[in-house]
């Protein structure tokens, strides 16, 4: 009897890493796309980021509704989770799509603005340490050290004297990676309230930051031509990049742990970089790719190291 109980939670595990590693490729997928429309389609990038923004926050919204229904207003019956929703919306959601779209742009590719997204995780213990002045652990800094060294193969590419990818391409896609930090860090004291689903709050905040988008560029101004490959590629970074992939990942977490789907996070730049080779023709040596398994290897080290020590800090508290 407890071997098949064993067998039976083994199977949700699997199911749960299955569906988490399909969001992470979805995204991945979604990177692509965007490169290509950042890079291969006469389409302004303002229009873009105002369409993208309004049409994901409203097609949210909508199957929020659908799902829970009166809770979706609940956020706002409190003035300090407005804040802190507005502050997800800007510096979190419309800085993140601003700047990995910049990185893209400004001669980047998809593969390496994602691994600068990726170091996200490295962002919010360094803030940890800055403005908590809360000394990092010896796991921090160890996997501090290999993710940059990682960072330095996959960007040069084996050529040390220089990048493969243009200064401003670096900057923004560091700029990509702090933001995806205030991403993950402002709404987590929203979604405390089990009354202000995740769903919910990613729906308001992405179409708060669509509102913003649209006061600069209305979507309804300067609309380029309508064309298949348009509509193809909008409804892929829309459905494929928001909607369809934090629907899976909150699915994920009914059969597997949190860190267990956490680490399904390094196939997205696995996908991107599969992807950038067949559809973008680009090389890839294997300093490149050592770099970029460096970078997975120390973002798990870090999640893991600081998993295990609030761990067995809970299990203290929990002894005394």
């Amino acid at each position: 009897m407890e071997g098949k109980l064993m067998a039976k939670n083994s199977s949700k595990v699997v199911r749960g890493i299955v569906i988490a590693a399909s969001a992470s490729m979805m995204w991945g997928i979604s990177g692509t796309c965007l490169q290509f429309i950042s890079q291969n389609q006469n389409i302004p990038e303002n229009w873009f980021l105002s369409a993208r923004t309004l049409g994901a926050g409203l097609i949210l919204l909508v199957v929020s509704l659908i799902m829970y229904r009166g809770k979706v207003f609940h956020v706002f019956k409190s003035w300090k989770n407005i804040a802190w929703l507005f502050a997800y919306a800007i510096l979190g959601l419309m800085a993140n799509l601003f700047t990995f779209y910049k990185s893209i742009q400004f001669g980047g590719n998809a593969e390496a603005a994602t691994i600068l997204q990726y170091l996200s995780p490295l962002f919010i213990v360094l803030g940890t340490v800055i403005f908590r002045r809360q000394m990092p652990y010896k796991s921090d800094v160890f996997a501090f050290i290999i993710a940059l060294v990682g960072v330095f193969l996959a960007l040069t590419k084996g050529d040390f004297s220089q990048l493969s990818i243009s200064t401003s391409s670096l900057m923004w896609g560091l700029g990509s990676g702090l933001t995806a930090a205030f991403y993950v860090v402002l709404p987590r004291n929203i979604v405390k309230d089990p009354d202000n689903p995740p769903l919910v709050v990613l729906g308001w905040g992405t179409l708060i930051a669509g509102f913003f988008f649209n006061l600069h560029q209305p979507v309804w101004v300067g609309t380029p031509k309508i064309t298949g490959t348009l509509i193809a590629s909008m409804l892929t970074v829309i459905f494929l990049g928001t909607i369809i992939p934090f629907g899976l990942l909150l699915y994920a977490t009914h059969y597997a742990p949190s860190d267990v789907i956490s680490i399904m996070d390094a196939v997205q730049p696995i996908t991107t970089s599969i992807l950038s080779i067949i559809f973008f023709k680009m090389g890839m040596n294997w300093i490149e790719v050592v770099g970029i398994v460096l970078v997975i290897i120390g973002v798990y080290i870090l999640q893991h190291g600081r998993r295990n020590i609030e761990n067995s800090e809970e299990n203290f508290h929990v002894d005394v």
